[in-house]
């Protein structure tokens, strides 16, 4: 499921008083909307008015990722507590007095933004910014907020309390970053760079790589966006085969199907069903390239005189993928079905340390 734009945010006010600070609020921060009680006789343009919070907030939680609750803490407890899941996926959450005083992060200060958020709010009504996090509290990197500025997705956040307390407490951490993404924002005298097999020895880890290895519940698994797997296909070819040889492929290769950042194509296939359903499903962008862009890849592992016949061009599935990652390199040569081809291709800055693994070991 998408979630909702991220620079959408509810305001909520119960009272006239938290009315206007809700539009306070609101000239400060763009992309806001006004939830207030329908018991308030003030009218303001474009304001949805609600009946009883808590029925609104059960309607409008999952839609937008930030919230502003210009009310008492409880109410706010209360009226959101069974619409929260996981620190993870849950919108951003800050309570604010009528008076503006305060700015309380309450839900998701990390990843969802909350400690920003009311940062941002503060600075709209002149208040304090009430931030609990113990990292943001020690002035301390937060791990979660690393590889979420950095696009990396968290494979088991249930490991980032691991890393987070490395930090708090100055333990060591141990890291194979081979992009170079997140090491240099860790502080120095803590971060080790470490051969895999040490991970198991070691109370806190940091794995970067789209490459799957069995690791100890411990270590932070970190997902860099830097494959992309180029496809080809039969006219009407069924998105459950595409599917099904992407996943397969990536499984034998032992790839992290979260680090698929983009599929790619020849411009044949820019209308082909079963391509566009697949993007759709893993809510992933289908890039398109001419035939004369693919003729351009001089060198391609497995060239098919049949391709070129019918469309022109000897590679579409490994030249795609190339075309689409930054100077990469194939990681995994054409694999086909019947009707479907697929490669991939890993951006050119990832190290030999993140070359495919022999699914044998």
């Amino acid at each position: 499921m998408k979630r909702a734009a991220l620079d959408r945010t509810a305001v909520w006010a119960l009272t006239p008083n938290g009315v206007q600070l809700a539009r306070l609020i609101a000239d400060g921060i763009p992309g806001c909307t006004l939830f207030m009680s329908q018991k308030l006789k003030t009218t303001i343009p474009g304001a949805m008015r609600f009946a009883r919070l808590k029925d609104e907030v059960s309607r409008q939680f999952a839609g937008f990722p930030r919230h502003i609750f210009i009310m008492a803490t409880g109410i706010v407890v209360r009226s959101i507590a069974h619409r929260l899941d996981h620190k993870t996926t849950d919108p951003a959450v800050v309570v604010c007095d009528e008076a503006g005083q305060f700015a309380i992060s309450l839900v998701s200060g990390h990843i969802g933004g909350a400690n920003a958020l009311a940062r941002e709010v503060a600075r709209a009504t002149g208040g304090l910014p009430v931030i609990t996090t113990a990292t943001d509290v020690n002035r301390l990197p937060a791990i979660d907020v690393i590889a979420t500025e950095n696009k990396l997705t968290i494979e088991n956040p249930e490991a980032i309390k691991s890393v987070n307390m490395a930090l708090i407490t100055g333990n060591p951490i141990f890291i194979h970053d081979p992009f170079g993404i997140v090491a240099h924002r860790l502080p120095q005298d803590q971060v080790i760079a470490s051969a895999v097999v040490e991970f198991g020895r070691h109370d806190a880890g940091i794995f970067v790589d789209h490459m799957c290895l069995d690791l100890p519940p411990h270590v932070l698994v970190l997902r860099p966006g830097s494959l992309v797997a180029g496809l080809g296909c039969n006219r009407g070819a069924k998105v459950e085969e595409m599917r099904d040889l992407l996943v397969d492929t990536f499984a034998a290769n032992r790839l992290a199907i979260s680090s698929l950042r983009s599929l790619a194509t020849v411009d044949l296939k820019a209308d082909e069903p079963g391509l566009l359903a697949l993007a759709e499903f893993l809510n992933l962008p289908l890039t398109i390239f001419t035939r004369d862009r693919l003729k351009g890849v001089a060198q391609v592992p497995t060239p098919s005189t049949m391709v070129e016949k019918h469309i022109g061009v000897k590679s579409v599935c490994e030249a795609a993928a190339l075309l689409a990652t930054n100077r990469g390199r194939l990681i995994v040569p054409k694999q086909k079905t019947a009707n479907v081809t697929v490669a991939v291709a890993a951006d050119g800055f990832i190290s030999s340390a993140s070359g495919p693994a022999d699914p044998s070991t």
